[in-house]
């Protein structure tokens, strides 16, 4: 436009921008409204999607309210082409960010309402919201006017020079996301290597997994020698499990006696020790005659890998002290020794200085 600015052009351009703020303001406490109703229900999706219409909206309102009022302005049509396009800009950096994190806590609410998906695992959480950033920079650059055509191809030629150049990094990427989807490993599992490190499972990102050990110290494993390597998941495909305590009597115990004692002790114990498991049936099998004893084997449930250490424990004080109790002993490894009178050790031939052979009984 080539006329000058009036008075009702500044009068019209304020309304508008009025009008603008004060839709963000009502619809920011309409929003806050309905976030106090979303956090009522049980799915968690609502109140992340609340939250992001909470930042999306009021800034939609402004815009529109400043292009709004640049359109009534007697502005160049370059200048009201900059003007429109920068408020565009602006709307979709706000909704890209917004559109980020509504899918980031998505990721996250689904991966912590499903079992047999990671709960905590942040690399889904990143992939996405890189993902979605990316998407949104490429519109802003196409709504700047410029071609991504190029930077694409660009983009494909040094991420294929990246890609050699990062080869452990990515195997580790790829490595996680592989664990994950299989579902081998999750976050809260108990696992063990075969190198020898264990412990509980308690992230797993775009690089490393990260495993608490019972002495709360953190082991810090690549996710691609997780992937290769042989290990043991103490809660898969069920959390509880059974573990074996050896035992051992006399020969002359009576071992009816002895198995309905063990089973009234082993019943006790998954009754009233916490993280035993109560519907446990007790299990005792016999199996080897030993140098001194007879050999049999305690079956015992527990809820998770680390109850065993405690169940273990209260086991072993409270059979000992029932054996005590009913006469069943447990001898002690024993061995006999018959020297025989007369016998003469046998003492090894040593070289002399000379070559020949020298007999201690001759004096040599």
């Amino acid at each position: 436009m080539n006329r000058a600015l009036t008075l009702d052009d500044s009068l019209l351009a304020g309304i508008a921008l009025a009008a603008g703020l004060l839709a963000a303001f009502l619809s920011r406490g309409l929003l806050r409204w309905l976030a106090k109703h979303a956090k009522r229900t049980k799915w968690g999706g609502d109140d992340v999607l609340v939250d992001a219409l909470r930042t999306v909206v009021p800034w939609a309102a402004i815009a529109a309210g400043a292009a709004a009022a640049a359109a009534v302005l007697p502005l160049t049509r370059a200048l009201q082409r900059t003007a429109n396009q920068s408020l565009t800009v602006l709307l979709i950096f706000v909704v890209t960010l917004s559109a980020a994190r509504v899918v980031a806590e998505l990721v996250r609410s689904v991966t912590h309402s499903r079992s047999g998906v990671a709960g905590s695992a942040t690399i889904f959480v990143n992939i996405t919201r890189i993902l979605v950033l990316a998407i949104g920079f490429l519109v802003v650059l196409q709504t700047l006017g410029i071609s991504i055509a190029p930077l694409l191809t660009a983009l494909g030629v040094g991420g294929l020079a990246v890609a050699l150049a990062l080869q452990d990094t990515l195997a580790n990427l790829f490595a996680g996301i592989h664990i994950l989807a299989s579902k081998t490993v999750q976050p809260g599992d108990y696992i063990k290597l075969s190198s020898g490190e264990e412990g509980y499972v308690e992230d797993i990102n775009w690089r490393q997994t990260t495993v608490r050990a019972l002495s709360n110290n953190l082991i810090v494993i690549p996710n691609g020698q997780l992937a290769k390597a042989n290990m043991t998941n103490f809660m898969r495909p069920e959390q509880q499990l059974t573990i074996l305590v050896q035992v051992g009597v006399a020969y002359d115990s009576d071992l009816e006696h002895v198995e309905k004692v063990t089973t009234d002790v082993v019943a006790e114990v998954m009754t009233e020790i916490s993280g035993a498991v109560p519907d446990h049936e007790p299990a005792v099998r016999f199996h080897t005659f030993g140098d001194s004893r007879i050999g049999f084997t305690v079956i015992l449930g527990v809820g998770e890998f680390s109850d065993q250490y405690r169940i273990k424990h209260e086991f072993i004080k409270r059979l000992h002290k029932r054996y005590r109790a009913e006469g069943i002993r447990i001898p002690a490894p024993a061995r006999n020794v018959t020297l025989q009178q007369g016998a003469v050790p046998s003492i090894p031939h040593q070289r002399t200085g000379d070559g020949l052979a020298a007999d201690p009984a001759f004096g040599g």
